[in-house]
C-alpha cells in the first residue's frame, strides 16, 4: 500500500473560482479573501501538530484529540501542505491528468486561460515579511 498524499504530489484539492467579471470588479475582495487564507497556510507551517488539533477540534466534535493529533502529524510527515497557494501550472496539469484518467474531463483547458496566481502571489509576498 502507498500513501496518495506522498505519491500524488502537490494536487490542488481545494480550489476557489469566481467569475473573470467579479475578479475585475472586486480584486480587493479577491485578495483579502486569499490574504486570509495564506495567513492559514502560514499558521499550519509555524505550529505543531499538537497545536494544530486543538485549534481544529471544534469543527470535528466526533473525532478526538489524539486522532486529530495523529492525522495532522501524518499530514506534516508527507509534506502535505505547501507554504503558498500558488497554484502552479505543474500541479494544474496533474489535476487534469487526474480528471481525465477518471473519464471526467472531456477537454483540456490551457493553464493561462483558467489560472491566475496573482493574487497567491502578493499574499505569500505580503504574509512572508
Amino acid at each position: 500500500m502507498a500513501s496518495l498524499g506522498e505519491d500524488s504530489g502537490y494536487v490542488p484539492y481545494t480550489a476557489f473560482s469566481a467569475k473573470k467579471s467579479y475578479i475585475d470588479e472586486n480584486p480587493d475582495t479577491i485578495q483579502s479573501f486569499t490574504n486570509a487564507l495564506q495567513k492559514g497556510m502560514d499558521y499550519v507551517a509555524s505550529h505543531s501538530p499538537e497545536e494544530i488539533a486543538k485549534v481544529i477540534k471544534p469543527q470535528f466534535e466526533e473525532t478526538d484529540l489524539d486522532t486529530l493529533t495523529t492525522i495532522v502529524t501524518r499530514y506534516y510527515e508527507q509534506d502535505t501542505w505547501k507554504s503558498n497557494l500558488i497554484f502552479e501550472e505543474d500541479a494544474f496539469t496533474l489535476l487534469q491528468n487526474i480528471l481525465e484518467e477518471a473519464g471526467e474531463l472531456p477537454e483540456r483547458v490551457p493553464y493561462a486561460d483558467l489560472v491566475t496566481t496573482q493574487f497567491a502571489s502578493k499574499a505569500a509576498e505580503g504574509n512572508s515579511k
